[in-house]
This record gives C-alpha cells, structure tokens and sequence, in this order.
C-alpha cells in the first residue's frame, strides 16, 4: 500500500521579494546582503543571508509557537551547551505580509550528518551535549503535545503505518517498539531537543559543528533524545560507547529509547516515500541500524 504523504502546504508564499520587504521594515541594515535559499521543512522556511547569517520562518500557523519557543529558550540554554546551536541575534514581530514571529539567526557551518561523515570519536562529543541537556527543567518550562507523551500515544498512528509499510519494517523492529509500550518511565523529565536525527546535526571536517531546528524543545522523558544514539550514530560499536558514556541506563529506559528510535525511523520511512526520498532513506538506515542488533549474537 502506498504511504501517505504528510507534509504541510505552506500557508503563506515566502519569496525573496518578501524577504526583501520584511528587511527593509524590521531590520534595513540587512536588507541589502544576498539571500540563498537553503530549505524548506515541515515547519520552518531556512534562508542564507550573506556569509554569516540565516533567515528562519514558519511556513503555517501552526509552527508560529515553534519559532517564540525558540526565542525564549534557546538563549538561556546555550549558556550550558557544549555545541553551537542557533540562538537567534534578532527576534521580529508580525506584521501585516507576514503575521507571524520569525528569526534571524547565525548561520552555522557544515554539512547534515546523514550527508557527510562523522569522526568515529565524536559520539562522546555528542553523548556530553546530551548530558548537558537533560536536567531538570525550570518550573515554566514549555510542554509538546507530540513529545511530551507516552508511547503508547502514538500507538494508533504507528500501526496504521506498520500495516501500510508491511515488510519494509522488520518484524524484529516491531517487536522492540511493542516492548518499549510496556516499559515502565522510570525517569524524571528533562529538557529534551525532541527531534534529533541526523538532519539536525551539523558536520563539519567530521567534527559536529552544531544542533539545529529546535522548534520541539519542551520537557518529557530523556529517552526522545537517547533515541538519537540509532538516527545518528552510524555503527553498533559507536551507539554501544554512547550508551556506556551517557551514564546508569535502566533495562526498561534503554528499551523505550529503542521504541522511540523505531518510531522516528517508521515515521521517517512513511512520509518519505511519497515526497521526501531523503526522509525515508533515513528512516530505513534506522530499522536496519535496529534490525542488525538483533541479529548480531
């Protein structure tokens, strides 16, 4: 049966010309530096501007409180983070071309982790930022109603995919996802980046030069972001060092990590086959980087 594709439509038509206008309005000191168009996603309109700068812009409603979460929080984390991440040099108001919130912010350098390699060593690297990340949250700390939940939330969702996908998910891969709906959280919440695969971690001379798109920062369960271990960490002996490395890992935390990792790469292998052929060829790299442990004695 064919996936279904999800992505958005875009609401409002962002071009040059209205990039152009919103500059010359908000900020007219920019208006003249060329614009390179990097990239739409499923939230967010990305635009390069001049050498050192990057547009960020929601492309529907929807996305608009992505963008103010960011503005409000990425500030106060990046003062513990051990990584680039783009915290915004200028926030912008509505206005009446565009009714929403948007950003400008640094453009940081290097190249998708699913596009180019990255050095065996820096899963550590990785593994410190994860650690400087999840601590417990200030008392005003935003929620997600896609992260901010249990598993078994998404449950429905994913065995429409699963009956869709039929045997492009391993039935071991199933299995771990079934596990993980029956284990127990047994940790306190944390702040969570909430999306981290391997198009949101930048590489650059195979060393990560930043953690991007964090419109889904809220607090939940660690286990979201300890999924990444599997979306970005390319071999089993690389996801074994960061295991051992991020510290004490209950049977029952790594087994909903493992369920979260198989719901990013179903997810992923959904959607991807009808209008992203990137987003399911990430997808499948993680059900094989789930199958092959498995396996493996």
């Amino acid at each position: 049966m064919v996936a279904i594709s999800e992505t958005p439509p875009a609401e409002i038509q962002i071009d040059e010309a209205l990039l152009r206008d919103l500059l010359v309005s908000q900020h007219p000191d920019l208006a003249s530096q060329p614009i390179t168009t990097v990239g739409e996603g499923w939230d967010n309109a990305i635009y390069k501007l001049g050498d050192a700068l990057a547009l960020r812009l929601p492309r529907r409603a929807q996305a608009a409180r992505l963008i103010e979460q960011e503005q409000r929080w990425l500030p106060i984390l990046a003062e513990r983070l051990p990584l680039p991440i783009p915290v915004p040099v200028r926030t912008d108001m509505p206005e009446r071309r565009f009714p929403w919130h948007w950003s400008v912010d640094p453009w940081l350098d290097g190249e998708t982790v699913d596009r180019t390699a990255m050095r065996p060593l820096e899963g550590a690297v990785f593994v410190a930022f994860l650690r400087a990340l999840h601590v417990p949250p200030s008392s005003d700390a935003p929620p997600n109603p896609h992260r901010d939940v249990p598993l078994t939330k998404k449950a429905p969702d994913v065995r429409a995919r699963l009956e869709r996908l039929g045997e492009r998910v391993p039935e071991g891969v199933t299995r771990l996802w079934k596990n993980g709906l029956a284990s127990a959280i047994d940790v306190e919440p944390t702040w969570i980046h909430g999306d981290l695969h391997a198009r949101n971690v930048l590489v650059a001379d195979g060393a990560i030069s930043g953690i991007i798109d964090w419109g889904d920062i809220c607090v939940s369960d660690p286990v979201t972001d300890i999924a990444s271990f599997w979306t970005v960490l390319p071999t089993r002996e690389a996801r074994l060092r960061a295991i051992k490395a991020y510290g004490p890992l209950s049977g029952a935390t790594l087994c909903r990590a493992r369920a979260w990792a198989a719901f990013f790469g179903i997810i992923l292998l959904d959607t991807g086959l009808t209008d992203h052929p990137q987003h399911a060829a990430m997808g499948a790299a993680i059900l094989r980087r789930l199958r092959d442990e498995i396996q493996e004695p």
